[in-house]
């Protein structure tokens, strides 16, 4: 039996032609301010979504994390949109949409100039995860700090750092971190060098995928680790939706150190995800990847930390 999927995967922004300024700010009522630096926001899980409360312009509601969009975008459900349009590109097709700039963007005590946001119709999301979406936050929100995404504690960790990288706070982690990777900006998609039995793959990686993508073209050799289970549809920010083979992955590595166990996988046709995104990927690596880690994400050194994962009580 077929069920659909809502697996998202936001958008590339090409052109923007509107400019609405608007003076709001943006809070979030559960996080916890550690110090003057550093925030820890809890979040729920709606399906595999990563789903923070928040308040922007007197409302509130959820917003999903999301390291795959450009910006921060607004539902245009509950924002007014501009008259000036620009369209996107999303998985499955082209979205129409308008831009409004934020002036003022607080994260508690962090504060953000001039944030730009794309307000795009997500009712479709709002009416299959059952729950109020007032948007999305991506790279543009999320790029001066480090990101700890951590599904063991479903906690975000924030913490400023400078222009190189460097965390203003020294003591943010009682955490032990066991590995680091380096990792490609290309524009704002995050690109990780994968190997799958043997075979070099270029694999992007997106909060909001809410399960891992692959591209039904790659070699035969990465195939044989793809084992098919059945049949889902899947659907993108535009709302369109294509049939997809469903299956798991097995032995995705990421250096010696760095592995994963079999990850829930959809094989698809890429083309309009690599638009999307602005650069040519073999895949999308999502859920299933900060399922398995305990993820650090730092834009500025492009670099990923892995934090370890206490033992189960016996």
């Amino acid at each position: 039996m077929q069920r659909l999927l809502y697996c998202i995967v936001f958008i590339f922004t090409l052109t923007t032609y509107a400019n609405d300024k608007v003076d709001s700010y943006i809070g979030f009522p559960t996080a916890e301010v550690v110090n003057d630096y550093t925030t820890r926001i809890p979040f729920k899980l709606i399906d595999h979504l990563i789903v923070v409360e928040a308040e922007l312009f007197d409302k509130k509601g959820n917003f999903i994390i999301d390291t795959g969009s450009e910006t921060l975008i607004l539902n245009s459900v509950h924002f007014k949109k501009s008259s000036n349009e620009k369209i996107t590109h999303g998985v499955n097709a082209d979205i129409h949409s308008s831009v409004k700039h934020v002036n003022t963007f607080l994260l508690k005590n962090f504060e953000l100039r001039h944030t730009k946001s794309d307000v795009i119709d997500l009712s479709h999301i709002e009416k299959t995860k059952k729950m109020n979406l007032l948007g999305v936050i991506g790279h543009s929100v999320l790029k001066d700090f480090e990101i700890f995404i951590d599904l063991y504690l479903n906690q975000i960790t924030l913490t400023r750092v400078d222009k190189l990288g460097n965390r203003l706070d020294d003591n943010v982690y009682l955490e032990e971190i066991t590995d680091s990777i380096n990792f490609k900006l290309k524009k704002h998609t995050i690109v990780l060098n994968t190997e799958v039995n043997g075979v070099m793959l270029k694999m992007g990686l997106d909060s909001a995928a809410e399960y891992n993508q692959l591209n039904k073209k790659v070699s035969s050799k990465v195939l044989k680790n793809f084992f098919p289970s059945r049949k889902l549809k899947l659907s993108g920010a535009s709302g369109k939706t294509v049939e997809v083979m469903a299956g798991k992955l097995f032995r995705v590595k990421l250096s010696d150190n760095v592995y994963f166990g079999p990850m829930q996988t959809v094989l698809a046709n890429l083309k309009r995800m690599n638009e999307a995104f602005g650069t040519r990927l073999d895949g999308v690596l999502g859920y299933e990847f900060f399922k398995q880690k305990r993820t650090i994400i730092n834009y500025k050194k492009r670099q990923l930390y892995f934090v370890k994962t206490p033992m189960p009580r016996q």
